[in-house]
C-alpha cells in the first residue's frame, strides 16, 4: 500500500500551493521514476478539485544523452511541447526525483551550461505564465549525498512538508515586514563584507506557494548598488557539479572578480552567460528551522534557517527586478557558525538567529 502521507503532500501542493479550481489545466512533470506515487497522488488530487491535469516525465539521464551525443544545435535547442505545454497551462507542479549528482560529470562543462541556458528560458517561462510549484523528491542518491539513510531522508521531507503553513506563512510575513522596511543590507562573515540597495524593491515572503518545503524571504537588489566581497561556505551546485569555496567581488553591481577552488572553468562560463549572468538577481534569507542541514539540493538548502543566499542572473519581476539572464543561480551563506545582517546599520540576524 503507498504511504498515505503522499497523499497530504498533494492535498498541500494542489490546495494550498498552487490553488487549483475547477477548469484549470494543470501540466504536472514527472521528473525520475521515483516521483510516481507523489505524481499520481498530485493528478488525483487535481482531479478532484476539477482541474485537468496532464503528466508529462523528464529524467536527467535523457537530459544526458542529449548532452553526449547531440550536436551544438541540439544541445542549444529549447524543447517545444515543454514550451507549449507551459503556454498551455494555468498551474504547473514539478515533482523534482533526485539522481546522482555526478551524473553529467563526464560531460563537457561547456555543453552543460549550453544545455542549462536552453533549459533556463523554459524555467523563465514557466515562472512567467503559470501559477507554479515545484517538490524536491527525495531519493537515495539525494539521501546519500545529505549523509543520511533514505528512510531519514524521507521522513525529513514529511517532516518540512507536512506542516501547519499558514502558521509558518504568519511568521516568515513578520520577517519580511522588518526587512521591507529597511533599504540598505550589508552581510558580513567569514571572507564577506558586502551591502547593497533594495531600495524601491520588494520582498516576498516564501510561504509554501511556490516551492515545497519552504521557507525563506527574498528580493531583488537593485542592480547596480552591490560592492564589496563575499564568500560562500557551501559549495554552488549546478547541474549535478559541485563549486566549492566561491569567492565572488563586486563594483557597481558587476562581478569583477571570480574564483573556486574547484571547477572554476564552470563558474567563469556561468557568469559569462550573458550580459545579466554576472550581476546578483536575488538575495534571499532563510527562514525553515526545521531545515537545519546542507543537502547539497537548492531547494532544501535556500530554505536553511540562519542562513543568506544571492542568486546570479536573473531577477524575479514580481519584486521589482529588472536584470535579465538565462542563469539563475543560488549560492548559499552560512551566518551560523558567525555572522551577521545589518538593516540600515542595525542587527537582524546574528549568528544564525534573527533578533527580533
Amino acid at each position: 500500500m503507498a504511504d498515505q502521507r503522499w497523499n497530504d503532500v498533494a492535498d498541500i501542493l494542489v490546495n494550498y500551493s498552487t490553488r487549483v479550481r475547477p477548469g484549470e489545466k494543470v501540466l504536472i512533470t514527472m521528473m525520475e521514476v521515483e516521483t510516481f506515487a507523489l505524481a499520481r497522488a498530485v493528478h488525483a488530487a487535481a482531479v478532484k478539485a476539477g482541474g485537468l491535469p496532464h503528466v508529462e516525465f523528464q529524467s536527467m539521464f535523457l537530459e544526458g544523452d542529449l548532452m553526449r551525443l547531440g550536436s551544438e544545435a541540439q544541445i542549444d535547442w529549447v524543447p517545444e511541447m515543454q514550451t507549449r505545454g507551459l503556454e498551455w497551462a494555468d498551474v504547473y507542479v514539478g515533482l523534482r526525483g533526485a539522481r546522482n549528482p555526478h551524473e553529467w560529470a563526464s560531460i563537457p562543462v561547456e555543453k552543460v551550461a549550453a544545455h542549462k541556458r536552453a533549459m533556463g528560458k523554459v524555467s523563465a517561462l514557466r515562472t512567467r505564465s503559470t501559477r507554479w510549484v515545484l517538490s524536491r523528491i527525495p531519493s537515495e542518491a539525494l539521501a546519500q549525498e545529505a549523509g543520511m539513510s533514505r528512510d531519514e531522508m524521507m521522513e525529513f521531507y514529511f517532516a518540512a512538508v507536512i506542516r501547519d503553513w499558514q502558521a509558518e506563512a504568519k511568521r516568515y510575513n513578520e520577517i519580511r515586514d522588518v526587512f521591507q522596511a529597511a533599504t540598505e543590507v550589508r552581510i558580513e562573515g567569514r571572507g564577506t563584507n558586502i551591502s547593497f540597495s533594495t531600495a524601491g524593491r520588494l520582498y516576498v515572503a516564501a510561504d509554501g506557494r511556490i516551492n515545497m518545503p519552504d521557507g525563506e524571504i527574498f528580493t531583488a537588489p537593485v542592480d547596480d548598488s552591490v560592492e564589496g566581497v563575499i564568500t560562500f561556505d557551501f559549495p554552488g551546485v549546478y547541474g549535478g557539479l559541485k563549486v566549492p569555496d566561491i569567492r565572488l567581488e563586486f563594483e557597481k553591481g558587476r562581478i569583477v572578480r571570480a574564483s573556486a577552488s574547484a571547477n572554476d572553468d564552470l563558474l567563469q562560463k556561468l557568469i559569462t552567460m550573458d550580459e545579466g549572468a554576472n550581476r546578483v538577481g536575488e538575495f534571499g534569507v532563510g527562514t525553515n528551522f526545521g531545515i537545519d542541514r546542507f543537502c547539497s539540493d537548492i531547494l532544501y538548502d535556500e530554505k536553511i534557517g540562519g542562513t543568506v543566499h544571492l542568486a546570479l542572473g536573473r531577477a524575479y519581476t514580481e519584486c521589482g527586478g529588472v536584470n535579465q539572464s538565462a542563469l539563475h543561480w543560488d549560492i548559499i551563506k552560512d551566518l551560523r557558525p558567525g555572522g551577521r545582517v545589518t538593516l540600515d546599520g542595525r542587527p537582524a540576524l546574528v549568528d544564525g538567529k534573527f533578533t527580533f
